[in-house]
Order: C-alpha cells, then sequence, then structure tokens
C-alpha cells in the first residue's frame, strides 16, 4: 500500500490518470496556495504540475474544486478563479501553461469530460443571472472556444455526468420543481426539443402552479456596495395593506441563493418551508451577502479578515429594503438563518437591535475563538487569520459577548450531533442569556446533525418557527 502525504488544508478525491498514476490537489493550511500533483503509485513519488497562489485565500472551496483527468489521460481539466470569474482551465499532464477554455462575467462548475475526450460539459451562471445556471459544452482543441450551450430557460441545471450510450444525466430544478434528474439524449438540447423528466418527487397534492417564482433584486449596504437578493411575494398580495416579512440568510459562507428551489438538499428543505410561509402571507427576501459564491472571486472574497463585519451588514441591511416595499410592515419583519445564517442573525439582534422584531438562530456560531479550536481548519484561518495574529477580527466575530444587547425575541435550535458547528456554542449561548437574564426560547435535538435530516425533527423545527414568526410577526 502505498500512502501520499494529505493536504494540508483541504484535500479533494484523487483521480487516476492512468494504471499508475493518480492526480491530487493540495490547499495550504492557509488555503492561498494551490497545487495539483501527478504521484507516481508504484514509485511512490509525486510531481507539481501546476500551482497558484492568492494574495488572500483561494475562495472556490468545494463548489469547483474538481480536478478531471481527460481520458486518454494527457490533460488535467480544472477551474481556475485567476482572472476574477471561475472559468475551465487545461492542462498537459507533464505539466505546462494553463490553457484557459471559457471567459466571461460567469462561473463555471462541475465539468465532465465527454466519453470521446474533445469536449467538456459542465454548468454554468450567467451574466447577470447568477441564480440560472445551464449546462454548456465547450471543444479543448482551441483556445477560449465559443460555448455550446445544451439548456435553456429559467432554473438552474447542474452536475452533469455522462453515461456509456453518450447520454447526458444531470440535475434540474426551477421556481416550481424540486432537485430531480433530466437526460439529453446525446447530450444536446434545443429549446424546441427538451430534455426527459426521469424522475418525480414532488407529490401529486402540491400544486406546482401555487409556488412563488423569486424575483432578483439589488439594494445599498452601508458602504454602497449593491447586494443580491431573491424576493419572493405571494401572487395576489393586497399591496394596500402591509403584511409580515422574513429575511432568510443562508449559511456556508461559501453558497447562494437560485432561481428557484436549491440545487441542495440541505437548502431545498428551507426553500419548500419558504413557500409554506408565502402561502399564509409572508413576504420573504434572500440576500447574498460578500462572501456568496455566484458574482466572482471579488464578491465571495469580501470577508476576509472581516468576518460579521460588512458580510453580515449586507444581511441585516435586507431590512431596510423591506421597509422601503409599501406592503411590507416596518415593524414586522423577522429574520433567521442556519449555521453562518444563525450567526448573523444573532449580529444582527445583538449589534443592531432595533433592524427586526424576532430572530430564529439555527446552529449559528456564537464565539469564533472556540470554532477556531472545533473544528476550526483552514475555512477560518483563510478568511480570519488565528486569534493570535488577528485578536480583532475573533474579537468582532465573537458575538456571544454582545449578547446582552439582544432586545427582541430569539427562537435557538440546534441538534446535538452537529459536527459543523458544535452543539456545545448553542449551550454557552443558552448560558450567556440566562447570565443577562434574556427571555430566549430553546430546543435541543438529540441525535440530530448540521443539517436537519430526520422527518420529526423537520416537522417539529418548522412548527416551531411558524408559530414563532405568527406569534412575534403576524398577530400584529
Amino acid at each position: 500500500m502505498r500512502t501520499f502525504p494529505p493536504s494540508p488544508g483541504w484535500d479533494t478525491p484523487p483521480a487516476w490518470l492512468d494504471a499508475t498514476h493518480l492526480v491530487l490537489q493540495r490547499v495550504g493550511g492557509d488555503y492561498r496556495t494551490r497545487e495539483i500533483l501527478v504521484a507516481d503509485v508504484p514509485a511512490g513519488t509525486e510531481r507539481v504540475v501546476h500551482r497558484e497562489v492568492d494574495p488572500l485565500f483561494w475562495s472556490l472551496g468545494f463548489v469547483a474544486a474538481e480536478v478531471l483527468p481527460s481520458p486518454d489521460g494527457r490533460s488535467i481539466a480544472f477551474v481556475s478563479d485567476r482572472s476574477g470569474w471561475d472559468h475551465l482551465y487545461l492542462i498537459p499532464s507533464t505539466g505546462g501553461e494553463a490553457r484557459q477554455l471559457t471567459q466571461g462575467r460567469f462561473e463555471v462548475r462541475h465539468p465532465a469530460w465527454a466519453p470521446d475526450g474533445k469536449s467538456i460539459v459542465f454548468d454554468r451562471s450567467l451574466d447577470g443571472q447568477p441564480g440560472v445556471r445551464h449546462l454548456a459544452k465547450v471543444a479543448v482543441a482551441s483556445e477560449v472556444g465559443p460555448l455550446e450551450d445544451l439548456t435553456f430557460g429559467r432554473g438552474t441545471n447542474t452536475f452533469p455526468a455522462w453515461s456509456p450510450t453518450g447520454q447526458l444525466v444531470y440535475q434540474h430544478t426551477d421556481a416550481r420543481t424540486p432537485p430531480e434528474l433530466y437526460v439529453l439524449s446525446q447530450g444536446r438540447g434545443s429549446p424546441g426539443s427538451g430534455p426527459v423528466q426521469v424522475t418525480r418527487s414532488i407529490p401529486e397534492s402540491v400544486a406546482g402552479s401555487a409556488l412563488v417564482e423569486p424575483q432578483l433584486v439589488h439594494y445599498r449596504a452601508p458602504d454602497g456596495k449593491n447586494v443580491p437578493a431573491y424576493l419572493f411575494v405571494p401572487e395576489g398580495l393586497d399591496r394596500d395593506r402591509r403584511h409580515p416579512a422574513i429575511v432568510w440568510i443562508h449559511g456556508d459562507g461559501i453558497n447562494q441563493n437560485y432561481d428557484g428551489w436549491h440545487v441542495e438538499r440541505n437548502y431545498a428543505v428551507y426553500y419548500s418551508f419558504h413557500q409554506y410561509l408565502l402561502q399564509q402571507g409572508y413576504v420573504v427576501l434572500a440576500p447574498d451577502y460578500r462572501g456568496s459564491i455566484g458574482y466572482g472571486r471579488e464578491w465571495r472574497q469580501g470577508v476576509h479578515l472581516d468576518v460579521g463585519g460588512k458580510d453580515a451588514q449586507d444581511a441585516v441591511a435586507g431590512a431596510d429594503y423591506l421597509r422601503s416595499l409599501g406592503y411590507v410592515d416596518p415593524d414586522g419583519i423577522g429574520v433567521w438563518g442556519l449555521s453562518y445564517g444563525g450567526f448573523f442573525t444573532l449580529v444582527a439582534l445583538a449589534d443592531f437591535p432595533k433592524a427586526f422584531q424576532c430572530g430564529v438562530d439555527v446552529a449559528g456560531v456564537v464565539d469564533y475563538r472556540m470554532w477556531y479550536e472545533d473544528p476550526g481548519g483552514a475555512w477560518v484561518v483563510s478568511r480570519m487569520g488565528t486569534p493570535t495574529d488577528h485578536p480583532h477580527v475573533y474579537d468582532k466575530a465573537s458575538v456571544i459577548d454582545r449578547v446582552g444587547h439582544i432586545e427582541r425575541p430569539l427562537l435557538i435550535l440546534h441538534g446535538t450531533a452537529d459536527m459543523n458547528v458544535p452543539y456545545v456554542e448553542s449551550v454557552r449561548l443558552v448560558d450567556a442569556l440566562l447570565r443577562e437574564g434574556k427571555a430566549f426560547e430553546f430546543m435541543m435535538y438529540p441525535g440530530e446533525f448540521h443539517y436537519f435530516q430526520r422527518g420529526p425533527v423537520l416537522r417539529d423545527a418548522w412548527s416551531r418557527v411558524a408559530a414563532f414568526f405568527d406569534r412575534h410577526l403576524k398577530t400584529r
């Protein structure tokens, strides 16, 4: 058995180049250095064939991290943001200059070599439509070749994979369709001859026509930046009256909202719950704050040494945008989020105590000094440095020190088996709130993980959240 050194920062799965060589990828412990290597398995040696250094941090993370050897083993395809946008590149497996295959104001993800090795299929966003993704194909024979679009219209098409017979299988979502599998015969589509849907998961009792489509909007952050967000307004809403509203803050920091159902199950369950709230007369706003993917490297890296700063202000400013809408109750706006979004919820309630009427924190980080220790790792170091080197950054992000400023009702939900944000974070939060004499509601779910999975847990959690918002927002 051969063992090769792990990445000091973050590993991606190895891929076979041929019968005796593996392609590896290593990311530095501070996320600034990324290397693609070819390992000779019998000899136990390895050599670097490509190296990139980012002065801030390599912000692609798991969203566009594949390194894919060509079918003949002569080339390696990968995604890089060296141009400011996530694009597809090609290098010889023996090493050499990287050749760019795509360019423009859009982001490429999930490349998949065609079986004949002459082209690569991937999903990409559209310029000015970051939540829309389409499958496209590019020939590898020329520099920055023209793209051939394979899917069309609204929605999000992702995760292409080739079958042995040349069919292209992928996932499609849109405003009225949860993640489903579709097939394109021979990997081609056209506006007149659409793909074939092969799975159907939404219950027949759910009328897709009743689901609300999102609208891409922009509003101003305190520093003048334009923050993109998706606005959901119930169809037929009486705009002569004031209605309650919710700001939903996604987690991860390296995620985004889409033109409809989220492409990941982790967040698709939240999208479905928001559709329920919309049926109950709420308006919902989902911002893509600084640090979100889909908007190029500069927006994604806007959190560097500023976690919980301008990125949180981006999200909190969503309340001011909602107040500018004549049909939203200015005193009936709630906020909630998962993980990083739960952290932002606490920042909103503590640092902007009058901005929201209430908030729901689902498994949010409360003290990044503690999170640096467990689970910590390259994600936090790349964005915040270490507590020793940048104590002021950790002070700003450690909202537990400021929970005494919270004035509005707070609901906390957390699973005890959470490995992303340890359950002890919420235990410490509860203790701090008790010491400050603050009223709050708390529910823990034994054995549940970061992303709630089990039906009974989801039913209980969503029932609590709906009742909490109704009690503090709707009854007004």
